[in-house]
């Protein structure tokens, strides 16, 4: 499928800073595609040239086959920012009936637009509160409402779960499954890696403005395993893990977490455990996840630190 946004080559600088470094990727039409990295990474600048507010130093944008025209194309997309950017003594629906007629909806067709999406995400009766009483979830949902109302082609969501309750969080997942399934893109930057793996086909991992990963969740998954696997036996004695073709990683009653040695296979593991009468349940290779892929690659940055010290 032809891809409806190509990024080459980019490059942002700030006085000696690197901001974006020579990125480039491209994403299809109905895609979601995780853009990650540490603060600081250069992930910011990247989606502010995308929507036009910063101008690249050099590199293209291609947006629908075009070179990307900022005052144009920016109708087609949505951008909804980690920051809140909202005005507070307004009123809900006024204002997102204002936002909508900023993306170049008539007010009869943002009135439309707005009620549906009030209704899918359940914010009837929030009409007529002001956005200064909003909690953080409820100010989350109507930036979400604010992006997407205009039916982008192109949406950018900064974070779009913080603050969300479980129940409210599945309902916005649900609707960005079905915003691509309708061909829309989704481009989603996040910290919080099990999202990532919940909700994108494809990510690019961004470093100190530059791109350092790129490639579907399966295949960096693939990528930087460990030949770790769970096997569903009884714990071993200390004979049989000094001749095992595999190293004791975590031990318990009911399975045992091995790493099998570089260059031994799986039949020999499983020959292994047979020619000592060891009775196995179950096999499992154990893929890392994306939080332990990320902290491999940008371990010594401030994001990482905090993912390795969270509990």
């Amino acid at each position: 499928m032809q891809e409806l946004l190509r990024v080459e080559h980019l490059k942002k600088y700030f006085a000696n800073q690197k901001a974006v470094d020579d990125i480039s990727f491209e994403v299809a039409p109905g895609q979601i595609f995780g853009l990650l990295g540490p603060n600081g990474a250069g992930k910011t600048t990247l989606i502010r040239m995308i929507t036009g507010i910063f101008y690249p130093d050099s590199g293209t944008i291609t947006f629908q086959g075009k070179p990307f025209d900022p005052i144009h194309d920016v109708r087609h997309i949505g951008y909804m920012p980690e920051e809140r950017g909202l005005y507070k003594k307004m009123k809900i629906g006024e204002h997102a009936l204002y936002l909508a007629q900023l993306k170049g909806l008539p007010r009869p067709e943002a009135m439309k637009q707005v009620k549906h999406w009030f209704e899918r995400l359940e914010m009837q009766s929030w009409w007529n509160k002001k956005v200064e009483d909003l909690s953080k979830g409820m100010s989350q949902k109507l930036q979400f409402v604010s992006a997407v109302l205009h039916e982008p082609k192109l949406i950018i969501l900064d974070e779009p779960f913080s603050g969300l309750d479980p129940v409210n969080s599945n309902l916005i997942k649900d609707e960005i499954h079905r915003l691509a399934k309708n061909g829309s893109i989704i481009l989603f930057s996040t910290h919080r890696m099990e999202q990532v793996e919940e909700i994108c086909e494809h990510i690019i991992l961004v470093n100190k403005g530059k791109k350092i990963l790129d490639g579907t969740v399966g295949d960096v998954k693939q990528q930087y395993k460990q030949n770790n696997f769970r096997i569903g036996i009884s714990p071993l004695t200390e004979d049989q893990i000094a001749q095992a073709p595999f190293d004791l990683i975590r031990a318990s009653t009911q399975d045992q977490i091995v790493r099998i040695h570089e260059g031994k296979s799986t039949n020999e593991v499983l020959r292994f455990l047979l020619d000592h009468s060891i009775s196995v349940r179950s096999f499992e290779e154990l893929l890392p996840s994306l939080n332990e892929v990320f902290i491999r690659l940008v371990g010594d940055s401030p994001t990482a630190r905090q993912f390795q010290s969270a509990p």
